[in-house]
């Protein structure tokens, strides 16, 4: 039986490069994958995944209104899926993620989420939340505080690297304006 994964972290642990390294591995092997995207993220360009370290792909675009059950299935009656991965996956709706777990059961696709788990206050993303809940599997991938810690946490910076405490949870960047930190080490910028 297929599983909905959840793999999550914070900002630069690499989570676009492991998707993109696990289709990969599947094509490598002469199998389809299906690769999905938030259409509201277009550093790379719409409908891009695109790692820092080089890697990328040309991938289907997700907004809110898409209904990804009725896109999977019907691009199953014109070839066989191996398995659905997600990137962003944070930015799914509550019925998109349900939507995924119901291809994982009912289509017998194996569904790969990637996404961050915690905005910039430390707030779950409504994507991740469900997916939290009802993942068969989560999976936490690891980036690294300036101070060697494992970081967890993502705090977003103005143009002069100063904290952000507040503003949409929702605004898309780089390392431009987020930095991954250690939970101490973000209670002591926020605090700040």
């Amino acid at each position: 039986m297929a599983k909905l994964y959840f793999y999550y972290a914070s900002m630069n642990a690499g989570k676009s490069s492991t998707l993109l390294q696990a289709d990969f591995n599947y094509r490598e092997r002469g199998m389809e994958t299906m690769l999905w995207t938030a259409g509201l993220d277009d550093r790379a360009g719409h409908g891009r995944i695109a790692s820092r370290i080089g890697l990328e792909s040309a991938a289907n675009a997700f907004q809110p209104e898409t209904d990804l059950w009725a896109e999977v299935t019907a691009a199953v009656r014109q070839r066989p899926i191996a398995c659905l991965m997600v990137d962003e996956a944070q930015f799914l709706t509550e019925a998109q993620v349900w939507q995924c777990a119901r291809i994982a059961d009912a289509a017998d696709i194996p569904v790969l989420c990637y996404g961050l788990r915690t905005d910039f206050r430390g707030q779950l993303f409504p994507g991740a939340a469900v997916l939290l809940g009802i993942a068969d599997a989560l999976v936490e991938l690891k980036a690294v505080c300036h101070c060697g810690r494992k970081a967890t946490m993502n705090m977003r910076v103005d143009a002069a690297g100063h904290a952000v405490r507040e503003g949409a949870q929702t605004e898309i960047g780089g390392n431009e304006r987020y930095v991954a930190l250690c939970r101490r080490h973000f209670v002591e910028e926020m605090a700040g």
